[in-house]
């Protein structure tokens, strides 16, 4: 997060044309005090123009897309992926569903359109084109399922909507049930309302459309309307019927339901009406761009092109409106070069009067596609301008962020520390947490876990906070009970600190409340980076406590979380962590470790820990030497988070690793090449960032114990190995 708070916010909702070429220009030349934040449903963006080829098999999936997550790290803005709900206009903030609202000083909206009949969202029969991002999945799920209750008799398909978008997949569409499911027999038909395809082609080019469509089997259905999908069956305005199996919907479009929710001014259609210079007729530092505005002074299509050419306007404006200077306008052209793929390497030009279908239409479609996605898919980051903070060496956060275990060691040997007859576990014998009797009171347990910011999004961070500190309480089954904050916040204006505060409290406040704790107090200081952390007290006195001196030879080891958040976070901070693997992480990080503690309450469980800055090395290795045990752990076994694998055989790994190395010393065979070629080996020492926990459980109800904690828990939860009796002058852990 930043070392300063900015003076501005400028939030990006949702990342279409337009808004992308703000993210590009940020990260070529970013604002001065000012934030950038883009928010987002998903953490990709797909351009639409190559959505076609790639339906065709021209293009990989990957090849169509923005990985905002990383981009957005390359460029050093803010990415946050959620539902916006609302727009509160006067106090300049979006509401989200699930999450602090988030203030802004000037807003662009793009979030495009969608088809314009909300009920095929609802619909097993239709299947929409947008969002874009999940269509192709979207589409081969629903083929599949319709393959399986289908006979003797061709899958009957259609496409609703005869404009440039339906008339591409109505090309490339066959293409890729042939590639997908060879031998399939389909039959595919083209409806519209208008009788020339694609509407407001000249009559050249719906010539060129029209005659290879028939060629190629496309039975076309023009001038006529479907007005619903039901039991099978296509119902055309006339009363008509036709047996449909699935019916894609790319119809013209209107506005997201979420625009007419925003309290700004909409068209008759749902857009949001605009001036020339982009921003909303609400006169507020509000700019809306691509399909989801609709100029007063100079209407237009709803086309790419158009949302392409308002980049630089909508950039130049939001640099006017911070500076208080006039706002440009934006004039759209007259007319646009068209280029529809047909799917088999060729394309239909129009420009103007003239129409082509040819193989080098395609190649100048491939070229300027190619071209403009090239821009986007350089996730490099810019190379920081040459200042002393800036040619220091990047340090990992969150729990990679902690101080290597052996400098703890050796700093509390040099300690004395006065016993106490109310500490009845303390360092005397190290765990999770430490217990405490009052005079005359139950055990309290009492932990304290904090970093620094680990992501540029304060209430998720807030959450995961408490998330790490809770978890070192439900490893010794104590039951949380209160709370208190540990917060420093960078310089800043106070309304940004304000809101920073806010939200990482906030976000720790959720989780805490899902615990059945609550927040007591805290204390909050300036520094130069963003931490976060609680102390906790929880009700020690129930339960037998499960510690880590508790192992028993024969004991299987089970892991409730995948191990590489940090590989994954240090990959995040140098843009290397796919927008995939960022979703796959996010969850596990938000997975509370309270279902497995109360599971395992239920089995016998010898001994259990946390595993976080340490590694799992780090942290076996204490539960070994605490219980006189040594144990053989399955390196095969280790479930890895996505990505994990593929950074580390780039070299990827936390700046806390090579301290948690100093393990290897306890590990039999530890530098063996077939060991060190693994994955999985250099996740031993990988520092976790809200980790699972490690736990001990009696060989014979090992397997139930698995079983019930998968159906209480979204993350891989493993039998790793084995508890076995410690031997003299042999290391602690062996692998296998």
């Amino acid at each position: 997060m930043n070392s300063t708070l900015p003076q501005h916010e400028i939030v990006l909702l949702g990342a279409g044309h337009t808004n992308s070429h703000v993210l590009r220009m940020w990260k070529m030349a970013p604002l001065a005090g000012a934030r950038l934040t883009c928010v987002s449903d998903f953490s990709i963006a797909t351009y639409s123009g190559m959505l076609p080829g790639t339906l065709a098999g021209l293009y990989s999936p990957e090849q169509m897309q923005i990985d905002l997550v990383r981009f957005c790290a390359s460029a050093g803005v803010r990415l946050l992926t959620g539902r916006v709900t609302g727009l509160d206009l006067l106090r300049r903030r979006l509401l989200f569903d699930d999450r602090p609202e988030l203030p802004f000083d000037v807003l662009s909206i793009g979030i495009g359109s969608v088809p314009n009949d909300d009920a095929v969202y609802e619909n097993a029969a239709v299947l929409a084109i947008k969002p874009m991002q999940t269509f192709l999945p979207r589409l081969d799920k629903r083929v599949d399922a319709l393959r399986a209750n289908i006979a003797d008799r061709p899958l009957r398909l259609a496409v609703v909507g005869g404009g440039a978008g339906g008339v591409e997949i109505s090309f490339c569409l066959p293409f890729h049930l042939r590639k997908r499911w060879p031998g399939l027999a389909f039959e595919l038909e083209l409806i519209d309302k208008h009788a020339a395809l694609p509407h407001g082609a000249d009559d050249k080019t719906a010539a060129v459309v029209r005659r290879e469509l028939e060629r190629r089997g496309v039975r076309l259905t023009l001038g006529r309307s479907v007005v619903s999908v039901a039991n099978g069956q296509l119902t055309f305005d006339d009363g008509a019927q036709r047996p449909i199996d699935l019916a894609l919907w790319a119809t013209s479009a209107e506005g997201p339901s979420l625009l007419a929710g925003l309290g700004l001014p909409v068209d008759e259609r749902g857009f949001l009406l605009t001036h020339a210079t982009l921003q909303t007729t609400a006169e507020a530092p509000v700019f809306v761009v691509g399909d989801s505005g609709t100029s007063l002074e100079h209407p237009a299509p709803k086309a790419g092109v158009y949302a392409v050419r308002q980049g630089p306007i909508l950039w130049e404006n939001l640099q006017r409106t911070l500076s208080g200077r006039p706002l440009v306008e934006y004039v759209p052209q007259r007319g646009f070069l068209s280029l529809l793929a047909t799917g088999d390497r060729r394309a239909v030009l129009s420009y103007k009067g003239f129409s082509a279908h040819a193989g080098w239409c395609w190649k100048l479609k491939d070229y300027i596609d190619s071209r403009f996605m090239a821009k986007y898919q350089d996730y490099r980051p810019m190379t920081p301008s040459a200042t002393p903070s800036a040619t220091a060496p990047m340090r990992c956060a969150g729990c990679g962020g902690k101080l290597g275990g052996s400098i703890l060691s050796r700093v509390l040997q040099r300690l004395e520390i006065p016993p106490s007859e109310h500490v009845l576990l303390g360092l005397q014998r190290p765990d999770d947490a430490a217990i405490v009797q009052p005079p005359g009171g139950r055990p309290l347990a009492a932990t304290i876990d904090f970093f620094a910011a680990f992501l540029d999004d304060p209430y998720l961070v807030g959450r995961v906070a408490a998330l790490n500190a809770l978890s070192d309480l439900f490893a010794i089954r104590a039951t949380p009970l209160a709370a208190m904050a540990l917060a420093t916040l960078p310089l800043g204006p106070p309304r940004a600190q304000e809101q920073l505060l806010y939200e990482l409290l906030a976000g720790g406040l959720h989780e805490l409340r899902e615990a059945g704790a609550t927040l007591v107090g805290g204390h909050t200081i300036e520094g130069p980076a963003t931490t976060i952390g609680f102390s906790l007290l929880g009700d020690a006195g129930a339960e037998r406590p499960h510690l880590k001196s508790g192992l028993r030879a024969g004991d299987l080891l089970v892991l409730t979380k995948p191990l590489g958040s940090g590989i994954l976070l240090a990959a995040h901070m140098q843009a290397r962590c796919r927008a995939a693997w960022m979703d796959a992480l996010i969850p596990v990080l938000l997975a509370s470790n309270q279902p497995a503690a109360e599971a395992a309450g239920r089995f016998d469980v010898s001994g259990a820990t946390d595993v976080t800055g340490f590694g799992l090395a780090g942290h076996l290795l204490e539960m070994l030497n605490a219980s006189q045990a040594a144990a053989e752990l399955r390196l095969d076994a280790l479930p890895l988070l996505p990505g994990a694998a593929e950074l580390v055989a780039e070299g990827v790994e936390s700046t806390l690793a090579p301290a948690n190395r100093e393990a290897e010393s306890e590990i039999e065979d530890a530098r063996s090449s077939a060991n060190a070629s693994r994955a999985a080996y250099s996740a031993l020492f990988d520092p976790q960032t809200s980790g699972g926990l490690l736990l001990g459980v009696r060989p014979d109800q090992a397997e139930q114990f698995v079983a019930q904690l998968r159906e209480a828990n979204p993350c891989s939860v493993a039998i790793i190995g084995e508890v076995v009796p410690a031997e003299l002058e042999r290391p602690s852990l062996r692998l296998r």
